[in-house]
C-alpha cells in the first residue's frame, strides 16, 4: 500500500485514527515525493529525527522517482490540470502507485479520483 502526505500528517499529529489505519495497512511504502513533503513539514531537527525512526520501525520503503513514474505522471498532468487541477505532486504519487501496482491509501480521494485506473483506500479522519 502507497500512503499518501494526509495521511502521515494526520498520523504525525497524534491522531488516533490515523495510527490504527496505518497500522492495519500492513506493508507501507511512501512517494519520494511523499517523504520530501513531510520533511518540508518539519519545524526542527528533532522531529526530522522522529519522522526518519518512524520510517523505519515502520519498515516503509521510499519509492525513487524512476523515469517511468515521470512519464506517467507527465501525462496525468497534461490530461488533468486544465480540468481538474491535477498538481505536480500528486500527480508524481499516483504515478508511483501505478508504477509498482500498489493502491493509494489517501484522505484527498477527490485530487485521485479522475484516474480512474488507480485503486484507492480513502481514509476519513
Amino acid at each position: 500500500m502507497l500512503a499518501d502526505t494526509d495521511i502521515l500528517i494526520w498520523y504525525m499529529r497524534g491522531n488516533p485514527q490515523a495510527a490504527a489505519f496505518i497500522r492495519d495497512l500492513g506493508s507501507i511504502s511512501l512517494s519520494a515525493v511523499t517523504y520530501m513533503e513531510l520533511v518540508q513539514g518539519m519545524r526542527n531537527k528533532r522531529e526530522l529525527l522522529t519522522l526518519r525512526k518512524t520510517v523505519k520501525v515502520w519498515g516503509a520503503r521510499v519509492l525513487p522517482v524512476t523515469e517511468p513514474i515521470s512519464s506517467r505522471a507527465t501525462v496525468y498532468v497534461e490530461e488533468h490540470f486544465l480540468s481538474h487541477s491535477m498538481r505536480l505532486a500528486d500527480a508524481l504519487i499516483a504515478a508511483t502507485a501505478m508504477e509498482h501496482g500498489l493502491p493509494l491509501a489517501t484522505a484527498n480521494t477527490k485530487h485521485y479520483n479522475i484516474i480512474e485506473e488507480l485503486a484507492l483506500r480513502e481514509f476519513k479522519p
